[in-house]
């Protein structure tokens, strides 16, 4: 049926070449120094798509865009949907330099699509995908290269074969934007792209908070939204690489005509069909109250919920309301400005092209009518209307709350009683647990290795846990100092696990039963524990100097890191690592490793600590695919971030990341060229092919450095970096490397994350989800695929 379709376009295209003025029938191609004016429209080769010219709004503007080719067909893709051209002045033309440009006859304003350097011969074509491409040509007419294409800026529209994502070398973010207004093209508040996270979903955000996901991708759809897939045959590809990472889909052509994924100015997703029907993925109706799943809960005031319905009338309403002087706004942003304010009862567009907002509180009253004249507005309507009820339910509740309570009381005393018990047996399970007898023992008395602490002496040690004695805080809870010394005279630190924090007693029993079996010099030495009630608290050895990035990152404490420290810092790491990996009773990932996790004793001798992402192996084991995704960003590895899968490489790569920080005393998760959006391994990357390695250096470092030594760090830490996990070396490996000045090392490959695009799509995500990770806070638990 698609193909007939077509074939009936280009008959019709023929006849109008043969018996109408040929101008208006223009082909495929325009070249340099043709003219495409108003009135006048560029064809596909087979007749599927047409661009030109097209006004919608009432203020007359003119907009250049891509449409399917039959009547009344809304465009799926606009040039200058920001910048109108006014009347049918516009002129779409390539200059005798070359450069692509919309110009207005009338008032000579200009939107440039693609400029040049020097002058070059180019020409654009439209293609049956609907891709409008600019080309640059060679002195034979033939194709040189591709200069600029319209699916590299999508609007609202995604075509087949379109991509959704990232292009990692240049930066470029291809999402879908909606329109301000069905009938206004202009840029709308909601965004289709790809999840920057690294979770293979797509997301619609809503002014920049999530507002919908489609669940996982995996095998052609979508956890979200299986209609697209299985009803409308939309199969969905994704493809990753070192270039980029996007999303796209392709139809069955025997059963799909017109096919397309749009994102209106409601919010919805909407899935063009077979005959013109469509499906739609829909998270905002103003008068019903459930989600679809799917949709993000919005937050509201405690005076609203989503209960809370507003019914479309027609009317007046009895004065004027309060009126958002911004035209950006939609009746989807209006609805929300009404729904978090707990005065509003009623709201409407502002302007007649349906933008901007207009509110009525209490003080209002509204009177329906018919009239064609009048505005359409949104009025709430209570849930519940019926005031008798309420009386019906005060005058019963009198009678019955006496006995209510009395019986309440009655079972509140068994409850309590029965969740003492099954505390005490949680916590003597736990203690069996952890190879400790039972709670009974003595504050302090010795057991397998660790010590058993009461509650109540962390509390006078710690002076109830008072700011005054708190160290820091991480993705665990507070830390604290003791106040005084144990009986042996050492000094201790105290880290309680938070009740609010993501992390758990899955996270407590795993760093207690680790670390309390693991030696070594280079890992912080767990001395014991304690367990009451909801209280989980660890007891470690003291460390004076802090955590390595207290330092590091601290401008005007750096410079006590001198060359000769930093090195040996970045060797006892490695030992310790070492030691996980080969030499312990069990092979140990640690999964978390970054410098806030590496602490410093008296002597600036490096500790690491935090084993309560660790990962256990059994030492003929390489590698594992998990579920639960744990860790910071900037530190983990592709392969374990993007596909759950974690290996001694995934702590290879996290100590790469440490030993370039270390060396430029920079964090990683930064921006550090003006040029590219290149964060410190992009940075250090670049410098090591320019050969400028040495720029990288924190010039912090006053005394002398030895060349060869930071050289060779630099070397190690970019091999660790690498993005493919199996190039990587062991951490055996770069003990040899760095200790034998000899060894001829590899050179190193592109790594990971070179590009900072994706990081600064999670920051902004970031200050509304708690589900992302920056430098310095630790991932409790990500899905991933």
């Amino acid at each position: 049926m698609a193909s007939i379709k077509g074939n009936l376009l280009l008959l019709c295209f023929s006849f109008c070449v043969l018996f109408v003025d040929p101008s208006y029938c223009q082909t495929d191609t325009l070249a340099q120094g043709q003219e495409l004016k108003h009135g006048r429209q560029l064809f596909s080769a087979s007749g599927i798509f047409r661009l030109g010219f097209f006004q919608l709004d009432a203020a007359n503007n003119s907009y250049l865009g891509v449409s399917y080719n039959r009547a009344n067909e809304k465009p799926v893709w606009v040039a200058n949907r920001n910048n109108p051209i006014l009347g049918n002045s516009g002129i779409l033309t390539i200059d005798r330099f070359g450069n692509f440009k919309i110009i207005s006859r009338k008032l000579g304003d200009c939107v440039l699509l693609y400029t040049v350097q020097t002058a070059i011969n180019a020409s654009a074509v439209l293609l049956d995908s609907g891709n409008f491409v600019l080309h640059e040509l060679n002195p034979d007419g033939s194709v040189k290269r591709d200069l600029w294409q319209s699916f590299d800026y999508p609007t609202d529209t995604l075509l087949p074969k379109m991509k959704l994502g990232f292009d990692r070398k240049t930066g470029l973010n291809r999402t879908l934007t909606s329109w301000r207004t069905d009938g206004f093209p202009a840029s709308g508040s909601f965004t289709l792209g790809m999840d920057p996270s690294g979770i293979n979903q797509m997301v619609i955000w809503w002014q920049g908070s999530t507002y919908w996901t489609s669940g996982v991708w995996q095998n052609g759809c979508f956890n979200m939204s299986h209609e697209f897939c299985y009803y409308y045959k939309y199969n969905f590809s994704y493809t990753s690489n070192e270039k980029e990472a996007y999303f796209d889909y392709s139809v069955d052509k025997e059963i799909t005509i017109f096919p397309r994924l749009t994102v209106n100015a409601e919010g919805q997703l909407k899935g063009f069909g077979m005959d013109s029907l469509f499906t739609e993925v829909s998270c905002f109706d103003s008068s019903s109250s459930s989600l679809r799943v799917g949709c993000v809960e919005q937050k509201l005031p405690d005076c609203r919920s989503y209960h809370d319905k507003f019914v479309l009338k027609m009317g007046v309403m009895s004065r004027d309301g309060f009126r958002f002087h911004n035209d950006n706004l939609s009746i989807t942003d209006c609805w929300e400005r009404c729904l978090k304010n707990c005065s509003c009862v009623a709201y409407a567009s502002a302007n007649d092209n349906g933008t901007g907002c207009e509110i009525w509180t209490k003080d209002s009253s509204f009177t329906e009518s018919n009239l064609s004249t009048l505005k359409e507005i949104y009025i709430l309507e209570s849930s519940v209307q019926m005031w008798w009820i309420w009386l019906m339910i005060l005058v019963g509740g009198t009678a019955i709350i006496p006995l209510l309570l009395s019986s309440c009381y009655v079972l509140w005393k068994k409850c309590k009683a029965k969740s003492k018990r099954l505390q005490r047996v949680e916590e003597n399970m736990l203690l069996h647990e952890l190879g400790q007898v039972s709670k009974s023992q003595k504050d302090g008395k010795m057991s397998n290795e660790l010590r058993i602490f009461s509650f109540e002496s962390l509390v006078a040690a710690t002076n109830i846990f008072s700011t005054e004695n708190k160290l820091g805080e991480g993705g665990f809870g507070a830390v604290y100092k003791f106040q005084g010394k144990l009986r042996d005279g050492q000094e201790v630190a105290i880290k309680r696990l938070s009740r609010s924090s993501g992390q758990g007693l899955v996270e407590f029993k795993n760093e207690a039963l680790l670390i309390g079996k693991l030696q070594h010099t280079n890992l912080v030495r767990l001395l014991g524990f304690c367990i009451q009630g909801e209280e989980k608290i660890l007891i470690y050895e003291y460390m004076p100097n802090k955590s390595l990035d207290s330092l590091l990152f601290n401008s005007y404490e750096k410079s006590v890191l001198h060359w000769k420290k930093r090195y040996s810092i970045i060797e006892g790491v490695t030992q310790g690592l070492v030691y996980l990996h080969k030499y312990s009773r069990l092979k140990v990932i640690h999964r978390d490793l970054k410098t806030s996790n590496i602490l410093l004793d008296e002597e600036m001798n490096p500790k690491i600590s935090d084993f309560g992402m660790a990962r256990m192996f059994a030492l003929n084991e390489c590698e594992e695919n998990t579920q639960r995704v744990v860790g910071t960003y900037g530190y983990m590895p592709p392969e374990y971030a993007m596909r759950g899968i974690v290996s001694i490489k995934t702590d290879v790569f996290s100590f790469g990341v440490i030993v370039l920080e270390i060396i430029s005393g920079k964090k990683n998760n930064s921006h550090y060229d003006s040029e590219d959006p290149l964060n410190l391994i992009g940075y250090a990357w670049k410098l090591w092919n320019e050969g400028r390695v040495f720029e990288l250096v924190d010039p912090k470092m006053i005394e002398p450095w030895a060349a060869s030594e930071v050289l060779r760090c630099i070397h190690v830490g970019l091999l660790c970096v690498q993005d493919r996990a199996t190039e990587r070396p062991t951490m055996t490996d770069v003990v040899s490397m760095l200790s034998n000045d000899t060894l001829l090392l590899p050179a190193p490959k592109q790594p990971a994350y070179f590009i900072d695009t994706v990081r600064k799509e999670v920051e902004v995500s970031a200050k509304k989800s708690d589900n992302c990770s920056m430098n310095d806070v630790t991932i409790s638990v990500m899905d991933a695929r």
